[in-house]
């Protein structure tokens, strides 16, 4: 089979033919139809993740499709189930496998480019909103990096979470993406004052960061005293230092934010989210924007679409 690889980081990723895998013990086997793209691919490439896998590996995190095979031990899954997967790599060939307990079934209607664009961002945007910072209602939201791939369902799930949402990315036609999400103020990067707009909104309770580097030290001096900040990500390639004494000063709280990990220390969090998520867009109250589908053969197009930040919500990549 086909699949999109690194096997070196000092190499661009490259199309392999590959042996296609067998499932494994509580593992299944997915014929993939789409991958969704993430900024931690790009850091995959250069061996800069926190969980970058060993050489060589396939990239593409999370995936949608139908199991095709199963192995020993699995419960509750059978060929045939369509199914997002949160695999951390694996997803940019024509099958993956992946241990069963990163797979969820998908509901009546979703397509696999929408599940494909599902999972991370979405469960990032929920877990760190709902579950670390304990958004309120009536509260004012900050969204940095507000039309990417988080950022956008940052602002999508804060406002069905009931908070006045401010929304920052760089020009208009993004900053309409994020209006269209639900965003109430905008804030253009590259030509509004952060700080001092914030400060004339009152303020922010709680900043959801993407992108760190300058944005972070203007959030952070625009922030309400017992604010809480969100570390998501560091998109800006800078990544921010955070003197104690000022957050001791504001009654400020830092919370680190890595959706994945959680599988590993507090799965159930993860489960509990995912399964209030998925009736949300069953209901039709969340939606996941997709600016670019494209064909397996253009998988590196779409990463540079990532680096350039020349998309809006997610790109995926289409295989079946």
């Amino acid at each position: 089979m086909r699949a999109f690889q690194v096997q070196s980081h000092d190499e661009p990723p490259r199309f392999c033919g590959i042996l296609r895998p067998e499932a494994g013990e509580k593992q299944i086997r997915v014929k993939v139809e789409a991958c969704g793209l993430n900024f931690a691919d790009l850091l995959m490439m250069t061996g800069t993740y926190q969980d970058t896998p060993p050489l060589p590996f396939t990239l593409g995190m999370e995936v949608a499709g139908r199991i095709d095979a199963i192995g020993p031990g699995v419960d509750g899954f059978a060929p045939g189930d369509r199914v997002a997967v949160f695999g951390g790599h694996g997803g940019l060939a024509e099958y993956g496998v992946f241990d069963v307990g990163r797979a969820v079934k998908l509901p009546a209607g979703m397509g696999a480019v929408s599940a494909a664009a599902f999972q991370i961002a979405y469960g990032t945007s929920h877990l760190a909103l709902a579950h670390r910072a304990r958004l309120q209602p009536g509260e004012t939201l900050l969204v940095l990096g507000a039309a990417g791939g988080v950022g956008l369902t940052a602002v999508e799930i804060g406002k069905r979470l009931g908070a006045r949402v401010v929304a920052c990315a760089r020009g208009t036609d993004k900053l309409d993406v994020a209006r269209a999400a639900g965003a109430d103020h905008l804030i253009d990067a590259d030509s509004g004052d952060l700080r001092a707009i914030m400060k004339s909104l009152g303020g922010a309770d709680v900043v959801y960061d993407p992108v760190g580097g300058t944005q972070f030290a203007d959030a952070f001096r625009a922030c309400r005293p017992e604010a809480r900040i969100l570390t998501i990500g560091f998109a800006s390639g800078e990544v921010p230092q955070i003197k104690a004494n000022h957050l001791l000063v504001k009654n400020i709280t830092v919370h680190g934010v890595y959706w994945g990990g959680y599988l590993t220390f507090q799965p159930e969090v993860v489960t509990d989210s995912l399964a209030t998520l998925l009736g949300w867009f069953a209901a039709g109250k969340i939606a996941p924007h997709v600016s670019h589908v494209l064909p397996l053969d253009r998988a590196a197009e779409g990463l540079e679409l990532l680096r350039t930040r020349k998309s809006t919500g997610k790109v995926v990549i289409q295989i079946a």
